[in-house]
């Protein structure tokens, strides 16, 4: 319709530019305009007869308007606009055979209805008029004669890497266009802003033809899953899994997880909005030290038209390693005596404490050498990986040593957890101290915040998924087991919650509205928490004595406070799993044992993987990140790899895994992407096309700026809608003049 009434496509009045053809100047249309519309005036007003009062303007109107469009069309209106010249341009079609492009729709595969839509409607039209190249694309790009001897055999579909490489034959060759027929199924992280700014500095637009249908009537498919990529033996951990699904509204599926076959984890959901995107979070047990294997998998249902997308695989590196924790009491009480008895018999959590028995004595536990105080170093705090501060004044500890405690959670990266009590939080005067920056609640100013009420303790929202308060298996169990919990005997007033904390416990006091009671942030590269109670330990004296919900409880509050911790070296990749995907990316920091950036070091990766490989990466110092390094690896099997990074300057060490998975890529969505063929092509100044109108780029691949062009002035003057334009101001006004009597 909009070609009929404008005579050129969209494209080209995007691309063109409104030009007038006639010798005469352009300045001269306005004052002719304006002088034809003023003598139309008083034409119309010393003879408008029977007129009365806004009509004869209507009139006058009209008149004006026609003649305005007459003198338009006399200045001889054009669009000017870059067109490839004939045979002189090479068009390049990349078509796509990735596995996606074998599903079959309507009788026919996608890669057929390419191959049909080339054959019928393009080949012979861009054959005539252009040099054509053509492609195969999928997890490589390919030089192909002939569309026919494409398969959909592609294990992935690499569209950024094509383009680029497109991008790069432009420097050699006159390319004038290029041709993308896919679904769209990107599969290697989207199009990010540095291929598509090479893409339009080489000013080649990209049109796009997509195959596939934009939704599936049934299905379900993980998106994505968020698990730990460490943790300590025995720790409970907590998956994200991100899902949507489309035809199972409000029905009922599981989660489960399974380690090397065994189920670890499984959690029953209720499917939710359909194409909306659910998360759910499931909590397992990380179980012994070694590497983890996981796969998390949500249950099919029936009639589910993709099965291999309801899985993915996950790593989790479970380490063995003592993490050491420094708590500091500043009196005796029992919750001091029943923390440490929690931990006393967990193998991956070494609790040494000092607690002030009185003003100028301190008792030492846990110590190999007794200490001659809270640490005044960085280097003797920093060996720790977590610190705990129970019912302490804030100005017992020096300025320095305050300093310290920030620095250890901002810069070592360990975590730090506040105890309420009688001399802790406001009534220990943290909130004038340099303390209260580190905290996740703003502590009031009120110094009499601490209660001695009986008072229930209950899950916040967050506390109902969290892994640290999962006292026993299973959500729903778990939150009724909160609600037989024993009464604490005393609580403190944390003020305000700060932006991005969370809170996982409440505390509510009879006649009162629950307030936070334990609450946690990231800082810096740590964390850090408050937990505003003394009196956790009626948690233990209340219930059986073979209940170890008390035990378990702190054990997962210490395992939280200690397992991100790093060490010196702190090496990580983006992506654990590569899916169809070779090439990964190390980062490693390295730090002294105060936790200073270290430059100038060697530093090594040491890969060990499949069939007994074993290679060597060397690291590069980054010139704007001190004290980081990256490197690159090819992973050539499929299959786990360890890698133990050192440096020179030390003994210390960090092992990171990742695995290659082939074949899983094109499983997921496999509907056609739509989104992202329309904002390459709008981005590079293509058109997208359906595959029902393809034909319509045979007439409009010809607009471009890219190889070599000749400039074309097409008519404006002519077109349908400009006579449609001036009947109507005549009709109207005539129909105008019957009404009023005056024709």
């Amino acid at each position: 319709m909009f070609e009929f009434l404008f005579k050129y496509s969209p494209s080209a009045f995007s691309k063109g530019r409104f030009v007038f053809l006639t010798p005469w100047p352009i300045w001269l249309l306005a004052p002719l305009a304006i002088a034809a519309a003023a003598a139309l005036y008083f034409h119309v007003r010393s003879r408008h007869g029977l007129l009365k009062g806004m009509r004869p303007i209507v009139i006058w109107l009209f008149e004006t308007a026609m003649v305005a469009l007459l003198l338009l069309l006399l200045w001889h209106p054009a669009l000017s606009i870059a067109t490839l010249r004939p045979q002189q341009n090479v068009v390049t079609v990349l078509v796509d055979h990735s596995r996606s492009m074998g599903i079959t729709e309507n009788g026919s595969t996608r890669l057929a209805k390419a191959q049909e839509i080339w054959k019928d409607k393009l080949a012979e039209p861009l054959n005539t008029r252009f040099q054509v190249r053509m492609y195969q694309f999928g997890k490589t790009l390919d030089r192909i004669e002939n569309i026919d001897q494409i398969k959909a055999d592609s294990p992935a579909t690499r569209i950024g890497d094509t383009l680029t490489q497109i991008a790069s034959e432009s420097s050699t060759l006159p390319i004038g266009a290029v041709v993308l027929m896919s679904d769209g199924a990107e599969n290697s992280g989207g199009l990010d802003a540095d291929t598509i700014a090479r893409i339009r500095q080489a000013r080649i637009p990209v049109h796009t033809i997509g195959f596939g249908r934009e939704f599936l009537s049934s299905d379900i498919e993980i998106m994505d899953v968020a698990v730990p990529s460490r943790a300590l033996a025995g720790s409970r951990l907590n998956a994200q899994v991100t899902f949507r699904q489309v035809g199972y509204n409000g029905q009922k599926t599981r989660i489960t997880i399974t380690d090397s076959g065994k189920v670890v984890a499984s959690q029953d959901v209720v499917l939710k909005t359909d194409s909306t995107a659910q998360t759910e979070n499931v909590v397992f047990n990380a179980g012994e030290a070694g590497p983890r294997a996981l796969q998390i998998k949500i249950e099919p249902l029936s009639g589910e038209e993709n099965l291999v997308n309801n899985s993915l695989s996950r790593l989790v590196n479970v380490s063995g390693r003592k993490m050491r924790i420094l708590y500091f009491e500043g009196e005796p009480r029992w919750e001091y005596k029943f923390i440490r008895r929690a931990v006393e018999d967990d193998k991956n959590i070494e609790l040494s404490s000092m607690v002030r028995t009185t003003p100028n004595k301190i008792l030492y536990q846990g110590f190999a050498n007794e200490p001659p105080g809270f640490p005044t170093t960085a280097e003797e705090l920093f060996g720790y990986d977590g610190l705990i501060i129970g019912s302490s004044e804030a100005n017992y500890f020096t300025p320095g040593q305050q300093q310290l405690i920030r620095d250890f959670a901002d810069r070592r990266g360990g975590g730090v957890l506040f105890l309420g009590g009688r001399f802790a939080l406001s009534d220990g005067g943290y909130a004038r101290s340099p303390l209260a920056e580190i905290m996740p609640v703003r502590l009031p100013a009120n110094e009499k915040s601490f209660y001695r009420d009986f008072s229930s303790v209950v899950l916040a929202p967050a506390g109902k998924d969290s892994a640290i308060c999962r006292l026993i298996e299973g959500r729903e169990q778990n939150i009724e087991r909160w609600k037989k919990m024993p009464q604490i005997a005393n609580y403190q007033d944390v003020g305000e919650v700060k932006p991005g904390a969370v809170t996982l416990l409440e505390v509510a006091p009879a006649g009162k509205r629950p307030s936070p009671l334990f609450v946690i942030e990231n800082f810096g590269r740590g964390r850090t928490g408050v937990l505003a109670t003394g009196g956790t330990w009626r948690w233990q004296m209340q219930q059986d004595v073979k209940d170890m919900t008390h035990e378990t409880f702190w054990q997962q509050v210490l395992r939280w406070l200690v397992q991100e911790t790093p060490g010196q070296i702190q090496a990580s990749t983006p992506r654990q799993v590569l899916s169809d995907e070779s090439k990964v990316h190390f980062r490693a920091e390295v730090r002294d044992k105060t936790f200073q950036p270290v430059s100038s070091v060697r530093v090594l990766g040491h890969v060990v993987g499949p069939d007994g490989l074993s290679e060597t990466v060397t690291f590069n110092p980054q010139p704007l990140e001190e004290g980081v390094y990256t490197g690159d690896y090819t992973a050539e099997k499929p299959g786990s790899y360890l890698v133990e990074v050192t440096n020179s300057a030390d003994t210390s060490r960090d092992v990171i895994m990742f695995r290659r998975e082939d074949g899983i890529a094109e499983n997921f969505r496999t509907t056609q992407n739509k989104e992202l063929l329309q904002k390459l092509s709008e981005q590079t100044g293509g058109t997208y096309y359906t595959a029902s109108d393809a034909k319509k780029l045979v007439n409009e691949i010809s607009f471009s700026d890219s190889g070599i062009t000749t400039h074309q002035n097409l008519d404006l003057w002519d077109m349908p809608i400009v006579l449609l334009l001036a009947i109507g101001l005549r009709s109207s006004e005539w129909l105008l003049r019957r009404k009023w009597g005056v024709v």
